[in-house]
């Protein structure tokens, strides 16, 4: 299978990269910079914004496409995710009007807004920030245009994705290791109670790898453990793994309103896809 991977560069896309070409897959990587890739692939800078390249034969005729490209990520209000929602449907238009036929997107679950409880792919989604508008926006728009195509469609819902926390960007676990290499003692927290479901990056790099290797399996999956856990139970474990000597200083900070007391995936979609590719 011949991949392109769009962001490919950043937290999630090098891993990702790096899961695919090492599982034999040929892997076209599109950024700006690839200081994170380590894997033998055809690294490329192409601007996919514009309106007179033919992104399918520039990438070479690939297989599929796993669009992961977005900027200011943790700033869920930035203007920047509403004014791309256009540019980046045009690019996968693009793609699948030269002869694409399989596209992922990604999105998280900031697409579905506040839930309590387990998230079904099937659950109405209500986005509550500009982050998570575009990315359910942009699946709309995908999911129509697809509809009469000979393509298939598959759309990744993220949730808290963990470990090598140090490239990770504006993540609590990225943003405790500063603190602690500055020297920091204590920071401020929320009271840590609200449980969320946590991922390790190369799990989720192996599961969206399992997603793209078939194709039985489309619309909204959710990439997760499927477990609840709580945020102080997390922040802890990760301290005490990594040896810092740091301590959270609970109630300092309220929590945010549109965070849920506990929000999960449901795991039926991608334990489905593991099992029948024997991906263990």
């Amino acid at each position: 299978m011949k991949a392109v991977v769009t962001g490919a560069n950043g937290y999630i896309g090098s891993h990702l990269v790096n899961e695919l070409a090492e599982n034999n897959h040929a892997v076209i990587a599109v950024d700006y910079s690839f200081q994170n890739i380590n894997a033998n692939s055809i690294n490329k800078t192409t601007d996919i914004y514009c309106d007179d390249i033919n992104y399918f034969e520039e990438f070479e005729k690939p297989d599929v496409l796993i669009h992961l490209a977005c900027k200011n990520v943790p700033i869920h209000n930035s203007l920047y995710h509403i004014e791309t929602i256009p540019k980046n449907f045009k690019f996968i238009k693009n793609m699948i009007d030269n002869g694409l036929k399989h596209v992922v997107t990604v999105g998280s679950m900031h697409d579905i807004g506040y839930y309590e409880g387990c998230v079904p792919e099937s659950a109405e989604p209500h986005p509550m920030s500009f982050y998570g508008v575009s990315k359910d926006t942009l699946r709309k728009l995908v999911e129509i245009y697809t509809k009469d195509k000979d393509v298939t469609y598959q759309h990744l819902r993220f949730f808290y994705t963990y470990g090598d926390d140090e490239l990770s960007s504006g993540s609590v676990f990225s943003k405790i290791l500063e603190m602690a290499k500055n020297g920091q003692k204590t920071f401020p927290f929320t009271d840590g109670k609200n449980q969320f479901d946590y991922l390790e990056i190369h799990e989720l790099a192996r599961q969206i790898r399992a997603v793209v290797e078939q194709k039985e399996v489309t619309g909204i999956i959710n990439c997760c453990s499927g477990k609840p856990t709580a945020i102080k139970d997390k922040v802890e474990e990760f301290i005490k793994q990594n040896g810092l000597d740091i301590k959270p200083d609970y109630g300092k900070y309220p929590t945010r309103p549109y965070d849920s007391p506990c929000i999960y995936g449901a795991t039926e979609k991608i334990n489905k896809i593991l099992k029948n590719n024997f991906i263990s």
